[in-house]
């Protein structure tokens, strides 16, 4: 069978990040050829070394594809990955997909998949949930719409990267209106999870002990359990970047404004955020809201000098 139609298909993945390069490993290891693309040469020289192939442009990269997988940060990479300069849509075959992971507000993926679709290709609104650790495994979370030719040449991919495929809608747009929901309660938790354990800090409580008590407590939440374990251990290593949430609490500010629907609790997270931005730590984890409160308050957190 040829290649669009074998559940092996030729795959691009552009962003070799801590999440894509655990993805193109996944559909790698699937059985999938898999090329690789990244603006860091040494990223894909560490994929073309784990036996993947590689290529030095987005458009290089699409050549061939069945499915293009594009794990990048925001919705103005993703624009010029596909419609930029050596961009996918060129040369992606006719009747191929563009799976986009990135975050981003619901109107602009809708826009995106218009542009695209009307050349022939198809488009996948597929952000994705679960860090790096879950993207080298092949179980993320992937919330996905789009039309039902996208989801069918899709399938053999998304079942390779994913553990939880969620199917919300057959236009693009639903899976982005998913995950910025998402992103509020993530964002909130961790800028609340932050405050707490510093204020628990201030109170002069053993803050390991405080961890132990309050994850089998009901105050608990995912990212108090996941994130607190960094400020315990005063690594602030990026797993997820303050900048990260700076610029999805944002996109979930203009959202909110655009309904006239109020969002004061993730309208004061996003603030934390900023904060943190702000003091110099945006490219450091998400977690270091944490430092910023210590910062302002006086209070010791270990990795303190």
């Amino acid at each position: 069978m040829s290649a669009s139609t074998s559940q092996n298909q030729r795959i691009a993945v552009v962003g070799l990040g801590s999440m894509g390069f655990g993805m193109a490993t996944s559909l790698k290891r699937a059985g999938h050829a898999v090329t690789g693309c990244d603006v860091s040469a040494d990223a894909v020289a560490r994929f073309v070394k784990d036996g993947g192939a590689g290529a030095k442009t987005p458009a290089e990269a699409a050549r061939g594809a069945d499915v293009v997988v594009s794990v990048v940060v925001n919705a103005a990479q993703t624009e010029t990955i596909l419609f930029g300069k050596d961009g996918v849509a060129e040369t992606m075959p006719k009747d191929s997909v563009f799976l986009s992971s990135a975050t981003m507000d619901p109107d602009v993926a809708r826009r995106l998949a218009k542009q695209l679709e009307a050349t022939g290709r198809h488009y996948l609104d597929a952000p994705i949930s679960g860090g790096a650790q879950r993207a080298a495994q092949g179980e993320l979370t992937i919330l996905a719409s789009g039309s039902p030719a996208a989801f069918a040449k899709a399938r053999p991919a998304l079942d390779a990267m994913a553990a939880k495929l969620y199917e919300l809608g057959d236009a693009a747009g639903q899976g982005a209106a998913f995950k910025m929901i998402n992103q509020l309660l993530a964002g909130v938790h961790i800028a609340a999870a932050s405050e707490a354990m510093a204020f628990a800090a201030k109170q002069g409580l053993d803050i390991r002990k405080v961890y132990e008590v309050i994850t089998a407590s009901a105050g608990n939440s995912w990212m108090f359990e996941n994130r607190m374990p960094h400020v315990l251990d005063g690594d602030y290593t990026p797993r997820s970047a303050v900048e990260i949430f700076v610029k999805d609490l944002g996109i979930i500010q203009d959202m909110a404004r655009s309904a006239r629907f109020p969002v004061p609790v993730s309208a004061a997270a996003l603030q934390m955020f900023l904060m943190t931005a702000a003091a110099g730590m945006g490219r450091d984890d998400d977690a270091s809201v944490a430092r910023m409160y210590a910062q302002v308050t006086g209070v010791k957190l270990p990795g303190d000098k």
